[in-house]
């Protein structure tokens, strides 16, 4: 009796197991159904907004610095180093005395003249009473033609004869100012190449000391002749403006890379490109009173080049590239679809970049957010100013490498 009881309940309790498992599918068949049925969320991204502003652009270019005037010291007469007037390394006047070459024979040599000179004046007067006395002889026919010309002749080369020492005793007196090696423009002098009891000559290749001005100091920096071109083009199709060509600043730095506290002023550029380089010189000069930039030391020039009026700048993170190398920006049209806007660049401002061509002022570009989305997608836009907290990167000089242009489709 127990054994078909329970063989009659068996049947049941498999058919209460086979109608939860059907409960359990129909249920998960609707959740499906309900998951396909509910429209995929539209994509945010962050975006900014183009506006054209005023940038103005510059050129860094390497050069060195050279003194503003450079003097070599060299003798200009013969003679024994007698004394050294200066210390190394020091600054010294125009006019400061070097040098002493010992003054004794041309001051011997001054003396002789001036005797001579002296011997030649008192030799005159008898020369020119003779030849009046012949002439008014010569009246009387007392003398003779011959005695008179004579007479004058002597006359004529006595007064000539003065005048020749007085030359020489100019001379003399000349020489003798040349023991005094005195210097011929103010700056800082190097070290001495002789010292004292040397013999110098007069006008000797070696100089014997190097004065090189040093407030103000040259920056000659070279600039490529096709980049000339390229911003004489600009400038000629009115992409650039440029009114201040002449005499504008240029801001400096230094080899460690820190900026110099003072600005220099253009002054000119070379008139001739050199064939090996292709390049040209720039020559700057910069105010240095407190002599920090010294000669041939190496810096860097920020030259303006000029302003753009209306220029198109966007974040370097909304540039990508296609498998060809050629930029891109990914843009929200009005109706909210994703485009592709291939670019060309010009160069990098900071952590943005300057377009001329493939965008247009109040177009929004993507800045976050790329990888989600693809050309032809609807997107929800967000202001790229919102999601960084109002953070926008001010637009500063734009300092461009004399090799950092950029070239796209």
């Amino acid at each position: 009796m127990m054994q078909m009881n329970r063989n009659g309940y068996e049947p049941l309790r498999w058919a209460v197991v086979l109608m939860a498992l059907a409960s359990l599918f129909l249920l998960s068949g609707c959740d499906r159904h309900g998951q396909q049925a509910t429209p995929p969320p539209v994509p945010e991204v962050a975006t900014v907004t183009i506006k054209p502003q005023q940038v103005e652009l510059t050129t860094e270019l390497p050069g060195r610095t050279s003194p503003y005037l450079v003097a070599e010291i060299r003798p200009q007469v013969n003679g024994i180093i007698l004394k050294r007037l200066f210390r190394e390394g020091a600054d010294v006047k125009a006019g400061q005395l070097l040098y002493q070459i010992d003054p004794a024979p041309f001051q011997a040599a001054l003396h002789s003249a001036q005797a001579s000179l002296a011997k030649a004046r008192a030799n005159l007067p008898t020369i020119q009473r003779r030849a009046e006395r012949y002439k008014e002889l010569l009246a009387d026919k007392a003398v003779s033609r011959q005695d008179y010309d004579d007479a004058a002749a002597a006359l004529e080369q006595a007064r000539a004869e003065i005048e020749y020492w007085k030359a020489q005793v100019e001379l003399a007196r000349i020489n003798l100012s040349y023991t005094r090696v005195t210097a011929p423009i103010s700056g800082r002098i190097g070290r001495s190449n002789v010292t004292v009891g040397a013999l110098v000559t007069a006008y000797q290749p070696a100089a014997l000391a190097k004065i090189q001005q040093l407030d103000p100091i040259y920056v000659d920096v070279t600039q490529s002749a096709a980049e000339l071109l390229r911003l004489q083009r600009r400038l000629k199709a009115g992409q650039l403006s440029n009114k201040d060509a002449k005499g504008r600043k240029v801001r400096i730095l230094l080899e460690d890379g820190t900026p110099y506290p003072l600005e220099g002023t253009l002054k000119f550029r070379d008139v001739t490109v050199d064939p090996t380089t292709g390049s040209f010189i720039v020559r700057i000069v910069v105010p240095n009173p407190d002599h920090l930039l010294l000669p041939g030391m190496f810096v860097r020039a920020v030259v303006q080049e000029g302003t753009i009026q209306e220029g198109l700048l966007i974040p370097q993170q909304a540039v990508s590239r296609n498998p060809k190398g050629e930029p891109f920006a990914l843009i929200v049209d009005k109706a909210g679809v994703v485009q592709r806007r291939f670019l060309r660049l010009d160069r990098a401002i900071g952590d943005r970049w300057l377009v001329t061509a493939g965008l247009s002022a109040g177009e929004r570009v993507i800045v976050e957010g790329m990888q989600r989305v693809r050309p032809g997608m609807a997107v929800k836009a967000l202001p790229y100013q919102e999601a960084q907290a109002g953070h926008e990167p001010s637009p500063g000089p734009v300092t461009h490498p004399q090799k950092g242009s950029e070239g796209g489709r």
